[in-house]
């Protein structure tokens, strides 16, 4: 499960699908809808929200936006819970070591997306930047 820190305008079409997937998965995990994925590192940041539901309907709105934006037809109506909220604090070390990571992705998998890449990356609008190393969730 990979939900990025990152905003999904530089996802290819795969990165998008499955940014969309994952995070539909994750939503029914926050609802206690599954027996798998409880304990999942990527989940981490959204647990410790005051409303875990709403940060990560916030989070695949957005994603939705995107796709949206693209010409695909996500179902709207998965998202099931989204509002105001406090944005969520992401490292600056967590960004950096995500962008790479999808840069890496992109050079085989859609070199004319990486090549209109920016140096400094957007965040998703769910999150802000702080200083920091890379996340202690994150597997590397």
């Amino acid at each position: 499960m990979r939900l990025w820190s990152l905003h999904p305008r530089y996802l290819d079409t795969k990165g998008l699908l499955a940014v969309w997937r994952e995070g539909l998965l994750a939503q029914k995990v926050l609802e206690g809808k599954t027996k798998g994925y409880k304990n999942h590192p990527q989940l981490a940041r959204f647990k410790t929200q005051k409303d875990p539901r709403k940060a990560i309907g916030n989070y695949l709105l957005e994603v939705w936006k995107e796709a949206e934006t693209r010409g695909y037809s996500f179902a709207r109506h998965k998202v099931r819970r989204a509002g105001k909220m406090n944005l969520i604090p992401v490292t600056r070390g967590q960004i950096k070591y995500e962008w790479e990571h999808l840069r890496k992705k992109l050079r085989k998998r859609d070199p004319v997306r990486l090549q209109s890449m920016t140096r400094i990356p957007r965040l998703h609008p769910s999150f802000r930047s702080v200083v920091g190393p890379v996340e202690d969730w994150e597997k590397r």
